[in-house]
């Protein structure tokens, strides 16, 4: 019975560090989860813009990459009144466009690799919930290049999901082990 009792007073200790690990986690965890079913289904809920195609029948040469660039980040200036620092390119060879993402808001704009001419503006909502999902979201909004926030974030929640796990299985196995000890005496 003494065995009983011990693993008895574990579970107990098991039950409050779940307890007191989940109270302030729950929304975090429960956030991660929801974005991340967001992110796995982004294409089928629209939250990435669909791919274009080049409009030129039978391309020739690219037009050069600084080009491109200029296009973009004067059509974001004098166009959209927004901020033009590019953050990524993204070149689709195959499809014959360029994908600009800008640094400090969601909006891509799609160029044809020949002719230069805009194909597609629209926002990027999958890279918001991607900030939110991995914590980045508070660098962005502080427009700092350090990963300081998206790095705590990460950890303390991982951390948390990890206590929450192994405390969770002891809940669990603790009364079958119980159990087992009593049905063998």
């Amino acid at each position: 019975m003494k065995r009983i009792s011990i693993i008895a007073n574990l579970t107990r200790i098991h039950r409050r560090i779940h307890k007191w690990v989940s109270i302030p986690f729950v929304f975090f965890l429960i956030l991660i989860g929801v974005t991340a079913i967001l992110l796995a289904w982004k294409k089928e809920l629209h939250l990435i813009p669909k791919t274009q195609k080049t409009k030129m029948e039978s391309p020739s040469t690219w037009i050069p990459v600084e080009k491109i660039l200029e296009i973009g980040s004067q059509y974001m200036r004098d166009s959209l009144h927004k901020e033009s620092i590019i953050d990524r390119l993204d070149i689709r060879p195959e499809k014959g466009i360029v994908k600009i993402i800008f640094k400090y808001h969601f909006t891509e704009v799609q160029i044809d690799g020949y002719s230069g001419e805009i194909l597609s503006v629209a926002q990027r909502n999958s890279d918001l919930i991607e900030k939110i999902h991995d914590g980045s979201i508070l660098d962005f909004w502080g427009r700092s290049d350090s990963e300081s926030s998206k790095q705590i974030y990460s950890t303390l929640t991982s951390l948390a999901l990890i206590v929450l796990g192994i405390s969770g299985f002891y809940l669990w196995y603790n009364p079958k082990r119980m159990k087992k000890i009593k049905k063998g005496s």
